[in-house]
């Protein structure tokens, strides 16, 4: 996961489909982070005809398969939600504004930054977070074979979005690692081991899976 100081990626590091990580997020975590958040808003929060805070609601959360129930005002974010409200702190806040990917957790298979995803958007969502993982898994335990951490705020992102890619992406060249894990930085520069970590979990989840 590179370095992102611009929204335009070198071809390169593109995916073959000239679509990366970080464009899909952008155009994902604005649109259905504002429009998209107030149609979801609406439709599975409110009653019929009736508005939606701004006090707290109550609200349904489906994480790492256990449903949660929490009282949240509508413009909670599910980072803020995760944190504050259900105690699950490995999402780190960080920049806040979508640019470090710090935050990623998994929703319905795809890498979403949480701190663009209203918690009442997430109502019906199947949400995973770091919490989900086990220390064996093959991700993390790359991760620390590779030594691909140093101070450890952007590691939970860090997997979650390892873990995304590697489950939509299972035979990936390092440039597709780079392309796709383009999303998250991490401000103490351990690319080399991250990539290599990733590429070695791909290698041992094809394993299991031949298996």
């Amino acid at each position: 996961m590179s370095s992102k100081k611009t929204t335009e990626e070198p071809p390169q590091t593109r995916q073959s489909n000239g679509f990366s990580r970080r464009t899909f997020i952008q155009g994902v975590g604005v649109g259905t982070g504002t429009a998209g958040a107030l149609l979801t808003t609406e439709a599975e929060a409110a009653p019929a005809g009736g508005v939606v805070g701004p006090g707290p609601v109550p609200m349904t959360l489906k994480i790492n398969g256990k449903s949660r129930s929490l009282e949240a005002e509508p413009r909670v974010t599910l980072l803020d939600a995760l944190r504050n409200r259900l105690d699950m702190t490995g999402a780190k806040k960080v920049c806040d504004r979508a640019t470090c990917g710090a935050c990623t957790v998994i929703v319905d298979g795809q890498p979403v930054y949480s701190c663009t995803m209203l918690a009442i958007e997430a109502q019906g969502r199947e949400i995973r977070t770091i919490e989900s993982m086990s220390p064996n898994d093959p991700v993390p335990r790359n991760f620390v074979k590779h030594d691909a951490q140093q101070c450890g705020f952007c590691t939970p992102g860090f997997v979650m979005a390892c873990q995304s890619f590697l489950e939509n992406n299972p035979n990936p060249s390092q440039a597709d690692v780079e392309a796709g894990l383009s999303g998250n930085i991490c401000r103490c520069g351990t690319y080399v081991g991250l990539r290599m970590a990733a590429l070695d979990a791909a290698k041992e989840v094809k394993g299991a899976r031949r298996g």
